[in-house]
């Protein structure tokens, strides 16, 4: 059976026997916070009992890195929305321990994509248009260096409002400990 039977077989069984009942909520965020997080799979469940989040209580936003790559992408627009349509008065950005992002190898990975058949013409294309490769797979130096850069935009953002606290953490990866690094109520 393949994962995509296994997982549809499983649903079905979950809404049958109603399990999403212990999920309900609506889509505002009952503690109104966004959190700009990394898609490191060791986060999916530790970074919410970590800081004793529930269905319902945050927006959660998760990228590579938890790293903006452009002010005007599609994560700072989840993060607006979030403020002007959902309700959240504070932005948290959580980097974490240990993260892939870090010293991301930007032309090791086009190598990876020449290497899975992607052609130079498209890859030329691409960069002839300005998609810059060095900036588009953005890594960092360090979590903290992550988490910072993120902030700034965010802080910096035209259209994020004065009043907005922008949060900066590191969680580790392994123990859910959470360290403060930017403290957004001091910005306002």
């Amino acid at each position: 059976m393949s994962m995509v039977s296994d997982f549809l077989a499983y649903n079905q069984q979950f809404v049958e026997k109603k399990e999403y009942e212990a999920y309900l909520t609506d889509k505002f965020p009952d503690k109104k916070i966004v959190i700009l997080t990394c898609m490191d799979t060791r986060l999916v469940e530790l970074l919410p009992k970590a800081l004793n989040l529930r269905n319902g209580d945050a927006k959660i936003i998760k990228n590579a890195g938890a790293i903006l790559t452009q002010p005007f992408g599609s994560a700072m627009r989840s993060i607006l929305v979030a403020i002007y349509e959902m309700g959240a008065v504070e932005v948290l950005v959580i980097g974490h321990t240990n993260c892939g992002m870090t010293n991301l190898d930007t032309q090791n990975m086009v190598g990876k994509f020449r290497e899975n058949g992607i052609s130079d013409a498209v890859i030329t294309t691409l960069e002839n248009s300005g998609i810059r490769m060095d900036r588009f797979l953005r890594g960092f130096k360090s979590s903290e260096e992550g988490v910072t850069h993120s902030v700034n935009i965010i802080r910096k953002h035209p259209l994020v409002p004065a009043h907005i606290p922008v949060h900066g953490f590191i969680i580790d990866a392994e123990t859910g400990a959470l360290e403060l690094t930017i403290d957004g109520y001091k910005d306002i």
